[in-house]
């Protein structure tokens, strides 16, 4: 006979467990309105401080937006060319003889400058010039004889035909001679004599530099979408490190008729007058050429403008009396710089009141606290100053 067992039963929970699950729901609960309850409270807090005024001013500085008097110009970097300039070498080789320039001195046309020795080349044409003398002297016996008519046409020819070739071969020994004697191809200064007496010398080797530097030429670059833009005789200034305080004038004189093919920009060469010698080739110069007339334009300081991807954005001063001024946003279009100032061509007026510095930290509605002790800088034309 089969026996029968019965199903078993699920037992209760114990009373220790029913107490443990108790007491977590209560800790989840009171969690959850501990929770709900700051978050109220931060509301709240939030809302008052609102309703108070509870944001804290920014210290900026104001400026008033203005009109102001704008040339229109192109700026580049140049380098100083001297008018003539060279670094003279002989073509030929010998020993230093004699040098007969003072370094730095100012020399005229033709001047002596260094020479080597060329006794072997002078006694060579000291008989080149003997020879040349009988030959001058046998033609004009010939001449004398032909005209007499006891002498053949073809003697006296032939005597023409030696004196041509002896005074010829002194011509070439003269250059020779030349050769040894280093002399100023134009007026101006000498530079450092790089040789001393004794030095042998081979050809092309660089001996000393002459320029001439009473008129100096700056040779420069610009983009080909402003060669339209530059004509013969418009005024440039320069302005140099080595003369801060300083504005040289000059003007344009060649517009080089071609575009650089790796650059696309156009060579522009301008004429300086240098009647104190102080700019020298090879200095570079900060280059602001004129071009266009005169123009009115809104001018800000370059510090109140803020970039961002949506654009150009400043920021008013809006409001006053006991509410104090309040930040608001606007939007612009900027054009040329010049120095520390840039020109506005859309989004304010004349005598908007404009954040200058202070406007990272702002946005609309925030409240301003103004301190224009100390304005940034808006110079036109600043100088770096030496300190």
């Amino acid at each position: 006979m089969d026996s029968e067992h019965p199903m078993d039963e699920a037992a209760p929970p114990a009373p220790s467990t029913r107490k443990r699950m108790i007491v977590m729901i209560l800790s989840v609960v009171l969690f959850l309105g501990l929770l709900a309850g700051f978050n109220i409270f931060k509301g709240i807090m939030a809302g008052r401080a609102a309703a108070a005024g509870g944001e804290p001013p920014q210290t900026v500085t104001l400026s008033t937006v203005r009109e102001e008097a704008w040339q229109p110009s192109l700026r580049a970097v140049g380098t100083v060319r001297a008018r003539q300039g060279a670094d003279l070498a002989f073509e030929v080789s010998g020993v230093v003889m004699r040098i007969d320039v003072t370094p730095g001195s100012e020399v005229r046309l033709g001047a002596p400058l260094v020479s080597l020795n060329d006794k072997a080349e002078t006694g060579q044409l000291v008989q080149l010039q003997a020879a040349a003398a009988l030959a001058k002297a046998s033609l004009r016996r010939a001449l004398d004889q032909f005209e007499a008519k006891i002498l053949s046409a073809a003697d006296f020819e032939t005597a023409e035909a030696d004196f041509k070739a002896k005074d010829a071969a002194v011509q070439s020994q003269k250059a020779v001679v030349a050769k040894k004697h280093l002399v100023a191809p134009f007026p101006g200064r000498v530079g450092i004599v790089g040789t001393s007496l004794g030095v042998y010398l081979n050809p092309g080797t660089s001996v000393v530099t002459l320029q001439q530097l009473d008129q100096v030429y700056v040779n420069f670059f610009l983009p080909q979408r402003d060669a339209g833009q530059v004509r013969l005789g418009q005024k440039v200034e320069a302005t140099l490190d080595a003369f801060p305080d300083k504005t040289f004038t000059g003007k344009v004189t060649t517009v080089n008729p071609k575009v650089e093919a790796n650059t696309r920009n156009v060579q522009v060469e301008a004429t300086f007058p240098n009647p104190g010698r102080q700019l020298i080739p090879g200095m570079f110069a900060n280059l602001t050429l004129d071009v266009g007339s005169r123009a009115m334009n809104l001018t800000l300081p370059q510090t109140a403008i803020t970039f961002n991807p949506y654009g150009a954005v400043v920021f008013l001063a809006k409001g006053e009396g006991a509410a104090g001024y309040k930040a608001q946003q606007v939007f612009v279009t900027t054009g040329a710089t010049r120095g520390d100032q840039v020109a506005i061509l859309k989004g304010l007026k004349p005598g908007d009141l404009v954040v200058t510095s202070g406007g990272l930290k702002l946005r609309n509605g925030t409240p301003l606290a103004v301190d224009n002790q100390v304005q940034p800088s808006n110079d036109p034309h600043p100088r770096p100053q030496e300190r």
